[in-house]
């Protein structure tokens, strides 16, 4: 496994394309310099040792080193040995409605967004727990196994949006269903815990039924209903526009909290309503917490050896090949001349 133990060095890359800007301005004011002196082949006779490619050389190698460099600080390291570890923790699996009713704006900055905001602060609080992630909308499919790898957990959550169902509708059923199904069918002792985020306009299947099945095989549901009673339109991205029904009518997308409850209640878990403040997340959080925590196994690395000594090798070589460079053309080695024959 390859990882950078000081990721946040990174940065420093940013620059690279602020120095490249700087070097291409420098260069064009030169330029307009020498045009002042009169015709630009004129002028290029009067300095037969000027060389327009050499600093550009130059310039490149530099950055490649500064790179390099940026690289070796943030400390590359390959992991040479996976070990099985047992933690004390639980399995959360997060099913995330993606329809397109989440786009709903009822609650600040959509329903979808909110959601998303929610779930990656309930994975900050994680430490020995596992977690996967399931998306739905006309159907439902696993975004991300079950894993220990928070890191991943929010990097998959922030590249959600309902682009990635074609099928639209709210299978919340199918949902609960490829929750329990992503659990696995190993025999941990942990707790398990489908956390169901939805607006809870279910259209596609039998809910309740999917939700009694998964407190049959220990499985508990939290169901968090997000948007408002009362309704939004649905916005149109990249327009003022709302989507509207076959009739021409805009469609207001409401929060069935009904349904929600229901699911909950045939759980055996509880329902929250998510708003614009953290009360939904403190509720979702005090719940998971009562759950008994067993062990479960997680496969890490645990040695790692670092790489960053390559790194900066190369950035030496690049440096002292760049002092090798001049700017200009050296005068003495330009009559060195190894394939023509001297004349009598």
């Amino acid at each position: 496994m390859f990882r950078f133990a000081n990721i946040e060095y990174l940065w420093l890359l940013i620059l690279i394309p602020v120095l490249v800007v700087l070097f291409i301005l420098y260069d064009r004011h030169k330029r307009r310099q020498l045009a002042q002196f009169g015709d630009a082949e004129l002028v290029a006779l009067l300095m037969p040792n000027a060389s327009r490619t050499r600093p550009i050389v130059k310039f490149s190698l530099l950055l490649l080193a500064y790179t390099l460099l940026v690289f070796a600080l943030a400390r590359p390291q390959y992991g040479t040995k996976e070990q099985t570890i047992k933690r004390q923790g639980i399995e959360v699996m997060f099913a995330l409605d993606i329809s397109n009713s989440m786009l709903a704006e009822d609650v600040a900055p959509n329903r979808l967004e909110r959601a998303k905001q929610m779930l990656s602060k309930l994975i900050d609080k994680m430490q020995d727990d596992k977690v996967g992630l399931i998306v739905f909308a006309g159907q439902a499919f696993v975004q991300l196994p079950i894993t220990a790898d928070y890191v991943s957990a929010k990097m998959f959550l922030q590249s959600i949006s309902p682009d990635l169902i074609k099928t639209q509708g709210t299978a919340i059923g199918d949902a609960i269903n490829t929750s329990v199904r992503a659990f696995g069918d190993n025999q941990s002792q942990a707790s398990r815990v489908i956390i169901l985020i939805t607006d809870g306009e279910n259209h596609e299947d039998d809910a309740k039924t999917a939700a009694q099945e998964a407190k049959q095989k220990g499985i508990e549901v939290i169901v968090v209903g997000i948007g408002k009673p009362k309704g939004s339109p649905i916005p149109i991205a990249g327009t003022n526009n709302f989507m509207k029904d076959r009739s021409g009518n805009v469609v207001v997308s409401r929060l069935n909290e009904e349904m929600c409850k229901d699911i909950a209640s045939a759980a055996g878990g509880i329902y929250v309503r998510c708003d614009n403040t953290n009360t939904a997340m403190r509720a979702v959080q005090k719940e998971v917490d009562t759950l008994a925590k067993s062990d479960i196994e997680a496969k890490v690395f645990t040695d790692y050896n670092e790489q960053y000594q390559s790194f900066v090798l190369l950035a030496l070589l690049v440096l002292i090949f760049d002092f090798f460079i001049f700017s200009r053309k050296n005068k003495k080695l330009s009559r060195i001349n190894l394939f023509e024959k001297e004349t009598l």
